[in-house]
């Protein structure tokens, strides 16, 4: 019984911690970002519009990528440019940008082709190329699963026209959901993703930035490393928002709403991804990482059913704390629009059970795979690769040079 209570206890805890996110999520929507106490508010000016360097580093082909890419081409914008990156030709996001690219021909849209291999993050990989030939002064970083309204552009420029702001993010919304691991993803995103990120914007007042919308000047960029300064990290872009936070600039979450289109993913895609967040935010976090586990009130009170036993009192509990999750998490889909269905939301404890399973991995395990390479995380989610990536990468230089030679 002691058991059952001490758990409990601690689902109250949880419960009371996500109606504080739930709160957060509904001050955000409902107000931008206030300025630091003691600095004066600087209107949003319309007139504000400056060019813009988009960048979308690409790599395979995710849910609805052709329409996500090509609603970066009807933005209500007057000048901007966008710099589709890839590794190589043989990648398929190499055809669908060429496509874009000819569906817009009055858009200025380059596709660029190189193979960079500087650092260790992919994804950072992919942007240096891209920067090193943009054009205009402010840069905007954009996942390709993202989807965006017309005017994206426009109202997240206008925070920018504060020179105080150095880093502009935005709210993120999962859409679709066709397939159980889009379903798992999307409640995910749509509840402790959302509500961690608000959470810590408005009560914490530390910046939590998601790489999926940055919007920067690149003098404010360079000013902290570049892309350069993170090339060998995980958290790329969390540690952009730190430094810019460290840097004396504010960092703004913007409450214009992006799409993150997730359609047909797989459990294991779904599992593998959290998997690799989880190790993120245990390497940066440290000790902070338990405030997770203790913020899932449903995964806490199932765990008297799963290693004590199933009797009237604990299976009240868990349907009662089950219960109030997924009110809350509909809430706060109704609030943002969400598109999936009501009943869908009756997957949410599943899915805050098996979050709950894979809060304990990172504890175990510093390996994360990502997109085809293996690499242990350290503190800050710096990189260093696996032994055996590094006796791939020797074998294969060894491979080319003897070609090389023979050819």
């Amino acid at each position: 019984m002691e058991f059952f209570l001490i758990c409990a206890g601690i689902a109250v805890i949880g419960l009371f911690a996500y109606m504080v996110q739930f709160t957060s999520v509904y001050s955000s929507l409902s107000s931008s970002s206030p300025p630091p106490s003691g600095e004066s508010a600087v209107s949003l000016s319309p007139s504000f519009s400056p060019p813009v360097s988009i960048l979308k580093p690409l790599k395979g082909l995710d849910d609805n990528l052709f329409d996500n890419l090509a609603s970066f081409c009807m933005l209500d914008y007057p000048d901007y440019e966008i710099i589709f990156s890839v590794r190589n030709h043989n990648d398929p996001a190499y055809k669908i940008a060429c496509m874009i690219k000819q569906a817009f021909p009055d858009r200025d849209i380059s596709v660029l082709v190189m193979c960079h291999d500087g650092g260790l993050n992919p994804k950072v990989n992919n942007l240096i190329p891209a920067y090193r030939i943009a054009k205009h002064p402010y840069i905007l970083v954009s996942d390709s699963n993202v989807q965006v309204e017309r005017t994206y552009l426009a109202d997240i420029m206008q925070h920018m026209a504060n020179p105080a702001v150095g880093l502009v993010s935005n709210m993120i919304r999962g859409v679709g959901g066709r397939s159980l691991g889009s379903v798992f993803e999307n409640l995910h995103m749509n509840s402790f993703v959302l509500g961690s990120v608000c959470f810590l914007d408005r009560i914490v007042k530390m910046p939590c930035v998601i790489g999926k919308s940055m919007l920067m000047r690149r003098a404010d960029l360079d000013a902290i490393g570049g892309f350069d300064g993170v090339k060998d990290v995980l958290a790329e872009d969390y540690l952009i928002g730190r430094r810019m936070h460290e840097s004396g600039k504010r960092v703004v979450l913007s409450n214009h709403m992006i799409n993150n289109v997730n359609e047909f993913w797989g459990v294991r895609k779904f599992l593998n991804r959290h998997t690799r967040w989880a190790k993120l935010r245990w390497k940066i976090g440290g000790f902070r990482y338990v405030s997770e586990l203790i913020g899932n009130p449903v995964f806490v009170i199932s765990l008297p059913l799963l290693l004590w036993e199933a009797n009237a009192i604990t299976l009240s509990a868990a349907s009662l704390v089950s219960l109030f999750k997924i009110l809350g998490d509909y809430a706060i889909a109704c609030r943002i629009a969400g598109d999936m269905s009501p009943f869908r939301y009756l997957l949410v404890p599943v899915k805050d059970i098996i979050i709950g399973l894979v809060w304990f991995i990172p504890l175990m395990s510093s390996t994360v795979t990502w997109r085809g390479n293996r690499y242990l995380v350290g503190k800050d989610s710096v990189l260093s690769p696996c032994q055996e990536t590094v006796v791939s990468s020797l074998r294969y230089r060894l491979t080319s040079g003897i070609l090389a030679r023979l050819a």
